[in-house]
């Protein structure tokens, strides 16, 4: 593998390849399915239970009317008062509307040319922010303050970076999300599991050549930098040189998924032996799933109809094989080792988070109006 590019290099590099990614994607047989669930991260990560819960307690702080407040913030903007952090803390947590959000767009500006950087190594107001334009639905604002440069410093954290690449890879805006991504490497901001996560996810759904080019430099300069590497990021790499017929690249991305006991995983790894031309290797995969006797208390191997699929139709070539495959299929039915779930599915089929959701507070224990109902589909579990 080509060893890693110097900055300069790498920043010209990736404001090319982002060029050219943005075209349509190319025909392959794994397109990504309709309706495909387009959620990555769960709820510990992006907090917005939290945070909706903050603005409750908040809201009751001024008793469920925050014009006033808003108003005093105003007359502060033009008389070019000093805007305190836990005003502007205030103002994030009580923003309700579109408008809302202009006016906390002043005060970012303001605070931050008020305190620069140094006032944000205290408290981080980045996330925040996103936190409240994910929940209004409001991408533009995020995208917008995140790559301006008179608000360099003020997002100097990865969370802000996930959150709104989380907010548009689940509207479908892959092309913006990459952009994000970019824009997060530009201002030199740490990448950890979670931006890789995401990085191939983006990169498997834009399904072109130049986005699987990212993923492999992505995921190269990470193995040389030491850096851990979720398996999912891996399994996604492998899903995605599959689409672009890169079955050598794929078979390597399928290597280094260590968690081989999992759906995922043995449903890539048939698909990549298939893809190899590797037949009678496909037919020993199906047949160790069979063999297995698990107990009921293990989750069964399971196998994609649309990766069967696609094993029938190769098959077809070779009668023996085919033979042998009809019979195991039988097995595997019989066993409920056949799901419906498409290989889509399973690469964004996430666990529930580890961490327990609390519940929003209610009208009853706050004495106000509660917060909107978290509308968030991040659990899939």
């Amino acid at each position: 593998m080509a060893a890693v590019l110097g900055r300069g290099s790498q920043r010209a590099v990736w404001e090319a390849v982002t060029r050219e990614v943005l075209r349509p994607p190319a025909s392959g047989c794994w397109r990504c399915a309709p309706g495909g669930k387009r959620y990555l991260l769960t709820e510990d990560r992006i907090k917005l239970q939290e945070f909706q819960q903050m603005k409750v307690a908040i809201r009751n702080e001024v008793h469920g009317n925050k014009d006033p407040y808003f108003k005093g913030i105003k007359e502060k903007l033009k008389k070019n008062g000093i805007i305190l952090k836990n005003e502007l803390k205030n103002i994030l947590h009580l923003c309700q509307t579109s408008s809302d959000v202009e006016l906390a767009r002043k005060v970012i500006y303001r605070y931050h040319e008020q305190n620069g950087i140094t006032a944000l190594h205290n408290y981080k107001f980045g996330p925040l922010f996103m936190r409240l334009c994910y929940e209004l639905d409001l991408e533009r604002p995020a995208v917008e303050l995140i790559k301006d440069q008179n608000l360099r410093g003020f997002f100097s954290e990865s969370t802000s970076f996930h959150i709104l690449m989380t907010m548009l890879f689940k509207k479908g805006h892959f092309e913006s999300a990459l952009e994000v991504l970019v824009e997060m490497k530009k201002q030199g901001i740490p990448f950890n599991k979670e931006t890789y996560l995401l990085a191939s996810a983006i990169c498997y759904k834009l399904d072109n050549p130049e986005s699987c080019k990212i993923s492999a430099k992505l995921l190269e300069e990470a193995q040389l930098k030491g850096d851990t590497l979720p398996l999912r990021a891996f399994c996604f790499a492998t899903a995605t040189a599959l689409k672009q017929n890169d079955v050598a690249q794929a078979k390597f991305y399928c290597s280094q998924i260590m968690k081989t006991e999992s759906k995922l995983y043995n449903n890539l790894k048939v698909l990549v032996q298939l893809r190899s031309g590797l037949l009678e290797e496909v037919i020993k995969t199906l047949e160790a799933a069979v063999e297995v006797d698990s107990s009921p208390f293990v989750k069964k191997i399971k196998f994609s109809e649309q990766v069967l699929a696609a094993v029938r139709e190769k098959m077809e070539e070779n009668p023996n094989l085919s033979a042998k495959l009809g019979a195991i299929c039988t097995k595997l039915q019989a066993s409920g080792r056949i799901t419906m779930c498409t290989l889509e599915d399973m690469l964004f089929q996430i666990p529930s988070s580890k961490k327990t959701p609390t519940k929003l507070f209610n009208q009853k224990q706050l004495g106000c109006q509660a917060a909107k109902p978290l509308q968030s589909n991040l659990l899939l579990e």
